[in-house]
Formats: structure tokens, sequence, C-alpha cells
């Protein structure tokens, strides 16, 4: 009997996207800063590069 009673609360339920934004805005952000957590060195070391890198280029320019 509780089958019966639940079966279109549930089907209602999965149905019903109202606040769906919300919960994937949260867990792409949760995603992001597990991803920054664990490529914290590699990142850090990417961006010095590339700053690096333009320092060098802007100053060939000014020379």
């Amino acid at each position: 009997m509780k089958n019966k009673m639940l079966k279109p609360k549930t089907g209602s339920f999965l149905l019903d996207e109202t606040g769906i934004g919300v919960v994937e805005i949260i867990l792409i952000l949760v995603v992001l800063v597990i991803l920054v957590m664990v490529f914290k060195d590699q990142l850090s070391q990417l961006v010095n590069s590339i700053f690096g890198s333009i320092n060098t280029k802007s100053e060939s320019i000014y020379r």
C-alpha cells in the first residue's frame, strides 16, 4: 500500500527542477576548490612561469 502512495510523489519529485541551479553552482564550486587544492603546486608553477614569461617579454620591448 505504501508503494502506491510513494510512487506519484517520487515521480513528481524527480521531475521537479526548481532549485537545481543553486545545487549545480555549489557542486561546481566544490569541484573547483578540490581541484585547486589537489593541483596547488602545479598551478602555482604554471602561473609563475606565465608571469615570468610576460615580464621577460615586456622588458625586451622597453629596451
